[in-house]
């Protein structure tokens, strides 16, 4: 059976180069006679595996020496509280910007350990921008400013003209659907953190990557396994990790450098976006809802504005090779996710599918 173009907005397609590497070790991992999912994670043939995952996670991404690069579990949804216990221990003051479903989950979560306030939203207009943010209603001595980077069920991101510009605030972001998509100044930022099921690898690993100065200061009732510090110490191997992720996401990292590391990944990201986001701009059937300054490069969200015509389209979508592009249920319309590992081929194909589908139905 052919494989189809998956545009699921995660877990997600990976490289079909690393599928097949990971495929050929599966049984025996370099002559070990075992397969990664069988090895301890303490053993000398794994050690090669996490730390050489860890140190090109810090090369691929630049990411500066002062910071600390963890391997979690639990997914991004957990360090909405892990944040909180960690970092909410001054003031116990945070700020967040609400720009959808995700960063509103962390802002609810954050107020069962102190006061977190809600900068600016775009609720009130489906989430289809980046809210406008006033610094002067920043919360002068909080503990951090919390973001989304970019939301996946709604489309947006920040880009440098949006970004809070919080001063000796840390900021804080959630990068999920981003991840590795283009380059990044780190060192912006007091932490990055998101899950690996969209850009990185399968579903079971969260990377968080947090400066070193912030790290030690967790609230007394923070739990073992969600307190930075502790795993930091231990190398992110307080407990066994999420072996099998870290070593596939260990391939995409290779695979990244062997196509010219993230510079050469933003230009295929950027060409990817453009082939969906020019034809919407061109359509008369489709409609593109958000603001063309805060699209997301990574989901792009569409409707025709017909609900039935919608599920026509997802279902003749699916019948012709192209597969989740139903949307999220709280949005509904239509969402292509074209993550790193979707090929420029699998979105030229969509937008030409998108031609004839309007051709015949608009």
């Amino acid at each position: 059976m052919a494989r189809v173009y998956n545009f699921s907005a995660g877990p997600s397609m990976l490289p079909e180069s690393v599928l097949q590497q990971a495929a050929e070790e599966i049984m025996d991992y370099h002559g070990s006679g075992q397969s990664v999912m069988e090895m301890s994670h303490r053993s000398k043939v794994y050690e090669p595996i996490i730390y050489g995952a860890l140190d090109l996670f810090r090369k691929v991404l630049n990411v500066p020496d002062n910071y600390k690069i963890l391997f979690l579990q639990g997914g991004a949804s957990t360090q909405f509280a892990a944040i909180p216990l960690n970092f909410m221990n001054g003031s116990r003051k945070a700020d967040y910007l609400l720009t959808g479903q995700f960063a509103t989950k962390a802002w609810q979560e954050a107020g069962k350990y102190g006061e977190a306030k809600a900068v600016a939203s775009s609720k009130a207009d489906t989430y289809t921008h980046i809210p406008d943010h006033d610094p002067s209603m920043y919360t002068p001595d909080a503990d951090y400013f919390y973001i989304c980077m970019n939301n996946t069920i709604y489309g947006t991101r920040f880009t440098e003209e949006t970004l809070p510009k919080t001063g000796n605030v840390p900021l804080i972001a959630d990068v999920s659907s981003c991840f590795l998509s283009e380059p990044m100044d780190v060192s912006g930022y007091g932490v990055v953190y998101g899950g690996a099921q969209k850009n990185i690898a399968p579903a079971g690993l969260t990377v968080v990557i947090v400066r070193e100065d912030l790290l030690g200061n967790a609230r007394p009732e923070t739990p073992t396994m969600l307190n930075y510090a502790i795993m930091a110490e231990k190398d992110s191997m307080y407990n066994t990790p999420p072996c099998w992720s870290i070593y596939m996401c260990k391939l995409v990292l290779e695979w990244i450098e062997s196509i010219g590391g993230l510079e050469a990944m933003q230009a295929r990201n950027v060409k990817k976006a453009g082939i969906l986001y020019d034809f919407l701009d061109k359509s008369k059937l489709f409609i593109a809802p958000v603001l063309p300054r805060d699209r997301s490069m990574m989901n792009v969200v569409f409707r025709t504005g017909d609900e039935a015509l919608d599920k026509k389209f997802i279902a003749e979508a699916a019948e012709a090779g192209f597969v989740n592009l139903k949307g999220h249920r709280t949005a509904g319309g239509m969402r292509a996710s074209i993550y790193n590992a979707m090929p420029i081929e699998g979105v030229e194909k969509l937008a030409q599918f998108m031609e004839d589908f309007e051709k015949k139905n608009g």
